[in-house]
């Protein structure tokens, strides 16, 4: 079995200092982002879904692209955690025995790079192709999750920057392929049952 891999010597003092420095605030503020933490990603399908909604009225490419949104978020995780089985770091609250906000994940869960990192900096890639708005609120929300994942305790810093790097260049080359054949999807898809996802009338 390959051993698993201690990520302290990267960071380790960078991330005991912001565990710390949880430790030391309100409450309220601990309570605020954890819970982003925890439940944050569900802003993101908030946000695909609004992003589908307008892209309707446009119609065409867009349209498409909106729809594969969210298809991209998800291969984009499943490549995040490809390298995260190889890797095999083990998580910060394990290797420097910290405490932390949220619970320290079970041995086995590895850390490197971070999922929530990695589906946030993809969905916000995805939505800046689909609605430039949307998209410039759905990074500063990625770069929120990915902060709040230190925060908490269960990554290094290491973990986050990577997975925003990992699923904001896989939503890249993804969304570059999309592109490539978006009039021709749209054109074929309007003509099947699937139009009313494309078109708003």
């Amino acid at each position: 079995m390959m051993p698993s891999f201690d990520g302290s010597s990267i960071d380790g003092g960078a991330y005991t200092d912001v565990v710390e420095l949880a430790q030391r605030t309100p409450g309220w503020l601990d309570s605020v982002i954890g819970a982003w933490s925890t439940y944050g990603l569900a802003l993101f399908a908030v946000l695909m879904l609004v992003a589908w909604w307008r892209a309707r009225r446009r119609g065409g490419p867009v349209a498409v692209m909106a729809l594969a949104a969210p298809v991209l978020v998800a291969l984009a995780y499943v490549i995040n955690d490809l390298v995260k089985m190889v890797v095999r770091e083990d998580r910060p609250c394990q290797s420097l025995h910290a405490m932390t906000l949220e619970a320290c994940p079970a041995a086995g869960d590895w850390s490197f790079p971070s999922n929530h990192a990695a589906i946030a900096g993809a969905a916000a890639v995805a939505l800046l192709f689909v609605s430039r708005r949307l998209g410039a609120l759905a990074v500063v929300a990625a770069l929120a999750m990915a902060a709040s994942r230190v925060w908490v305790g269960v990554h290094y810093p290491h973990d986050v920057v990577v997975g925003l790097l990992v699923g904001a260049l896989v939503a890249l080359l993804l969304v570059w392929v999309v592109r490539l054949r978006s009039e021709a999807l749209a054109r074929q898809l309007t003509a099947t049952l699937l139009r009313p996802l494309l078109v708003s009338s």
